[in-house]
């Protein structure tokens, strides 16, 4: 038998317990379109979004992974107050993906979900000292690497699925860009997702597509040989660069291009999901999507789905024939809308 005190102590545990698992799961709606969640972590705190303003209706995870460097969700305008960025689906015609998926989007790491103009350059990258317009965070630079974009994902996932309006029965990710590889490597370490997304991927790494830019730029008169050779040979030294241990500390913006250097399409093989790849033939980022699925048909493997978009760049605009991009030709949400009735 307990004693009224043991009694008390145990009481008192589990009203603790109550009050920090209320916690866990507490939430804000944020400028009146996304509610606002964040973990927290020794040593971070990871924010993300789910794209509503109420979370009564059960329905399956969205995960996008956006690409690269510290863009906000939210982004203030002199105009037009705070913008919705969302990583890249304002693009999209999201709301139809928030019909059937609770759309999930991470905030990049070390950057606030809402930044004022006074924080923004011009590309609308967050910046800490609005003196220095090209300078991000070095905590930024230090949390800017796979691994961790994964371990944050990981978590997010790791606690959606305790929601009880998280329908586990589908969970799709995907990413475009920076965040194709992250999605890539969510995929392969959480064997819940049921479909993966590929946007604008390098099959391959990052820097061998600055070296093909160059050799083609050579190929078509654009830059001379000699202009192309001493393009390519500055890639293979700043590659060497980046594998010295000694230089990644001394300039933490290394790390992403070490830790990003990486043949993807050898776990997208190791996967029985559906892939589904789409990539636009203007652009040198996925040029050699077009060989992946010669490794699928090796392998014996038909889950991959590829969307080829002809005369269209990385963010899926039209490219005229001398190489301008149309910015009045957009087509994000036609990609988008293919692969949701793909998910089908």
């Amino acid at each position: 038998m307990l004693n009224a005190k043991q009694n008390s102590i145990i009481f008192m545990f589990l009203l603790l317990l109550g009050t920090l698992s209320s916690k866990s799961q507490e939430h804000k709606v944020i400028h009146k379109q996304v509610i606002q969640f964040s973990l927290k972590s020794k040593n971070d705190s990871i924010n993300f979004v789910v794209v509503d303003t109420s979370l009564q209706q059960k329905k399956p995870v969205f995960l996008w992974c956006q690409g690269s460097l510290p863009i906000p969700l939210f982004a203030e305008l002199e105009e037009y107050g705070y913008i919705f960025l969302g990583g890249g689906v304002s693009n999209f015609d999201y709301k139809t993906i928030v019909k059937k998926f609770h759309l999930v989007i991470i905030s990049m790491p070390k950057t606030p979900v809402s930044v004022d103009k006074e924080h923004l350059n011009r590309s609308m990258q967050y910046i800490p000292n609005p003196e220095h317009p090209h300078n991000f965070s070095k905590a930024f630079y230090e949390a800017d690497f796979l691994e961790n974009y994964v371990e944050r994902g990981q978590a997010v996932l790791k606690f959606l699925k305790k929601q009880k309006w998280v329908d586990r029965k589908q969970l799709v990710i995907a990413g475009h860009s920076q965040g194709s590889k992250v999605a890539t490597k969510i995929a392969v370490n959480h064997s819940e997702v049921t479909h993966l997304g590929l946007f604008g991927a390098n099959p391959f790494g990052r820097i061998d597509q600055m070296i093909r830019e160059a050799r083609l730029k050579a190929e078509l008169g654009k830059i001379s040989q000699a202009k192309a050779d001493s393009i390519i040979k500055d890639q293979y030294d700043f590659f060497r660069y980046v594998q010295d241990d000694s230089a990644r500390k001394e300039d933490p913006s290394l790390k992403a291009w070490k830790s990003f250097e990486q043949m993807f399409y050898r776990d997208w093989l190791k996967l029985e999901i559906p892939i589904y790849l789409a990539y636009g033939t203007a652009d040198r980022t996925s040029d050699l999507c077009d060989l992946i699925p010669l490794y699928f048909i090796a392998a014996g493997k038909e889950n991959l789905t590829m969307k080829r978009y002809w005369g269209w760049e990385h963010n899926f605009f039209e490219v005229s024939k001398d190489g301008a991009i149309n910015y009045e030709k957009a087509h994000w949400a036609e990609v988008m809308n293919t692969f949701l009735n793909w998910i089908k």
